[in-house]
This record gives C-alpha cells, structure tokens and sequence, in this order.
C-alpha cells in the first residue's frame, strides 16, 4: 500500500520506518516542502518520497501526524478528500474544548475525509525494541466507516493488535489525549501469561 503523511516528525517518521519494513510505500511531506525532507527519505530507502502534503494526501491511506496547533493549517492544504482514508494521530491539549473530541475537529477540517482515530496513544519508542519475539502491542482505533478501519488494521499486523473502539466520538473519547486508554501500553505477550 501507499502510504502518505502529513508531517514528517518523531512519529511520522517511526511508522513510516514501521510500513518500510513491511513492504509498503511512503510518502512524507511537512509545511517547508518536499526539498526540506528529500535527505530523510533518501535515509528511509528506496520506497520512501518527499512530497508536497497534497501528493501525501493523494495515497490510499493518509496519517496526519502533526502537532495539534498546526492541523487545521495543515489540512486546509487538502482541499477535497474525496472519500480517502485519513488517520488522525493528533492530541489535543486538555485544556482545549472538551464538548468535542479531537476528532470530531479534525473531521470539519477534513471534509470528505474516511476518518481513523489511531496511532496517537502509544510511545512510538517501541519499534525499535528488538526483542525476541517482539512484543505486539494493542493498537486502539475509532471511527464510523468499518472499511476504513479494516484497511487501517491491515497495514498494522504483523506489530500491532488493533482494537475497534466504535464510532468515532465513543471511540475517540476514550483514546484521546487524557482519555482512560491514552499512553495505555497493552502487550500482549506479557498480558496474555498466566
């Protein structure tokens, strides 16, 4: 699959290191433009691209992996999903508007979009953890188009155990940014011993 992302940071670049390694593309773009990122994509490999952020947006699945402040910039650059899948790794501050999820936000600056809440609870730190066997981790997803979800969950295994949270406001409640299942690190090798 072809794999585009919004923003090119920490944890932009360890799920693109994560996709790469199972044979999937990338694509990354930031705010700067795609010269500011052609020595990281040329560092990731072969079958990873700098881009600008509509060419990110173009692919079959789009992570929008940017700080919270800078989302509704960067996504006014996207000005017709037509339908794409777009995964909303973002966290809000608490001390932002709480009658809406984080999702439900990035839903209005998105319109269009298949929108996935996932990918923003976890330490992405873990990747690089080379035990053997690696710990695979529950991955938390929320959103109201069940195919969505079910690619999202494809691209994710082996690695992940992705968990159907429901809709994307239940769902997206519990695993935002101060939520009961944000930063909640579930492995399943060490959760499944008796």
């Amino acid at each position: 699959m072809k794999i585009g992302f919004i923003g090119a940071g920490k944890v932009a670049q360890t799920f693109a290191r994560y996709f790469l390694q199972h044979g999937h593309e990338v694509v990354l773009s930031n705010s700067r433009g795609p010269e500011s990122l052609d020595n990281l994509a040329k560092t990731l490999g072969p079958k990873a691209r700098a881009a600008s952020v509509q060419e990110a947006a173009d692919q079959e699945l789009v992570i929008l992996a940017v700080r919270w402040p800078q989302a509704e910039q960067a996504l006014a650059q996207v000005p017709d999903w037509n339908g794409r899948i777009l995964v909303d790794a973002t966290n809000r501050p608490l001390d932002q508007d709480a009658t809406r999820t984080a999702s439900e936000v990035i839903a209005d600056y998105a319109p269009g979009a298949r929108l996935v809440k996932a990918l923003n609870t976890l330490v992405v730190d873990w990747i690089e953890d080379d035990a053997d066997p690696k710990p695979e981790l529950v991955l938390f997803l929320s959103g109201d188009d069940a195919e969505a979800k079910q690619k999202l969950a494809a691209v994710l295994q082996p690695g992940f155990f992705p968990v159907d949270l429901g809709g994307l406001v239940a769902g997206g409640k519990l695993q935002q940014f101060g939520g009961p299942l944000s930063g909640l690190h579930l492995d399943l090798i060490k959760q499944l011993k008796f």
